[in-house]
């Protein structure tokens, strides 16, 4: 059976989509067979990310509602043969998603992959719990700033009482993924530094991904970036980042830091 991930936060445009479709492709660069889930009813994006927009033809509620089956709406890369995607519904409500529905795509979607990654809305609303509600791996996506961490330190509670784990009295593995980071500003003073934000949230860091433009090109262009360019800062970090999901022990480093080795490996506490 597949692991099935969370890719949340409770603040919208800090990077979820983004970070969805770069997870994605780089577990399927690794030859792990992936599907990547739109849970954002009425306002999809993931689609665009992969560059798959003009292939939609059937979305999740079309398969919940019983008007199509799993295997009609998914989408197949062009470029991985491994990475698939399930999108949403631009016309739908949200309130079409059901409890019982996106419980039986998601154990059929487990059944076929080695992960299955669900790319929630913002917020606490009814799409970002069911996004949760399965997932047995959350990785929490943070700007650092006060506004963007306060809102994810809700959404961790919520992943510690509204999760199937949960219910069960299990804890729900969390990782914290720290984007559009800026060691310059943040010397400044005009963002929270790495140490601030994970002494208030206090999760595991999953990965620093640096600000950087390659990230909207690569969305602009319809490509993850961890295939749109592989050699760049951010798509390295997302690289370190599922090694470390993959259950690799690796140092957290942050981008543009001039710090000591014993700094870089020792001053944080990873994944």
């Amino acid at each position: 059976m597949g692991k099935v991930i969370v890719v949340t936060s409770g603040k919208g445009g800090v990077g979820k989509t983004t970070s969805t479709a770069a997870l994605g492709a780089a577990l399927a660069q690794r030859n792990e067979k992936v599907v990547v889930v739109d849970f954002d009813v009425g306002l999809r994006n993931l689609d665009l990310v992969m560059g798959a927009e003009r292939r939609v033809v059937y979305d999740m509620i079309n398969v919940i509602q019983g008007e199509a089956k799993l295997t009609q709406a998914l989408i197949r890369d062009k470029r991985l043969e491994t990475l698939f995607l399930l999108p949403a519904s631009q016309t739908r409500d949200k309130d079409c998603l059901t409890a019982e529905g996106v419980e039986r795509v998601v154990n059929e979607l487990k059944t076929h992959f080695d992960w299955v990654i669900c790319d929630s809305p913002a917020g606490i609303e009814r799409g970002a719990t069911l996004a949760m509600r399965h997932a047995d791996i959350a990785v929490i996506v943070t700007n650092p700033e006060v506004s963007s961490v306060r809102d994810s330190d809700r959404i961790i509670g919520l992943l510690d009482a509204k999760t199937e784990k949960a219910e069960r009295g299990e804890r729900i593995e969390k990782h914290l993924l720290l984007t559009r980071y800026d060691v310059t500003r943040a010397e400044r003073g005009d963002m929270l530094k790495v140490d601030d934000v994970l002494e208030i949230l206090s999760i595991p860091l999953l990965g620093i991904i640096p600000e950087s433009m390659d990230v909207l090109r690569a969305s602009n262009l319809g490509a993850p970036v961890t295939l749109a360019d592989q050699n760049s800062a951010p798509a390295r970090a997302y690289f370190e980042a599922v090694r470390r999901l993959s259950g690799e022990v690796l140092p957290v480093t942050v981008p543009g830091e001039k710090r000591g080795l014993f700094g870089k490996i020792f001053g944080r506490r990873a994944a």
